[in-house]
């Protein structure tokens, strides 16, 4: 490998657009995010580039970076709560592309027990998770027993 220095390299990588790149990190430089106004500046600098119809490598490569940082500052600061029940059938439900009454059916449970879950009225038992977890091919730690 041929030896770079002294920023050579951005040229050997990004040609003309080491200079696009250059001007996104002396506008908000790549370095992990470490309160919320710096979280609200990287936003407005993703939107800034998202906006465009077409972007540079140099530009896709530094939208992806600051992305990764604004997901790891939000992943440490921003509490998520787990997902309910409900959620995670009503998810399951969407992605089978199938109906209630479809579930209820081949699953073998009461439509009213689908249709109580999903509207928050009840909880899955053991053996009703089971039941879905085997008609929707997934282990049953999917769903959330003793929630």
């Amino acid at each position: 490998m041929a030896r770079k220095t002294g920023g050579t390299i951005l040229g050997s990588v990004y040609g003309k657009g080491q200079d696009r790149y250059l001007d996104l990190i002396l506008q908000f430089p790549l370095r992990p995010i470490r309160s919320d106004e710096e979280l609200d500046d990287a936003i407005r600098v993703i939107d800034s580039l998202i906006d465009q119809n077409t972007l540079m490598d140099a530009e896709q490569d530094y939208l992806d970076v600051l992305g990764d940082l604004v997901e790891a500052y939000e992943t440490e600061t921003i509490p998520s709560k787990p997902a309910t029940d409900a959620e995670r059938l009503q998810f399951l439900i969407e992605i089978k592309g199938v109906t209630q009454a479809e579930v209820a059916k081949e699953a073998g449970i009461a439509v009213s027990t689908v249709s109580e879950v999903l509207s928050g009225k009840r909880k899955l038992n053991r053996r009703q998770i089971g039941k879905l977890a085997k008609y929707f091919h997934v282990g049953p730690g999917v769903f959330s027993f003793g929630e």
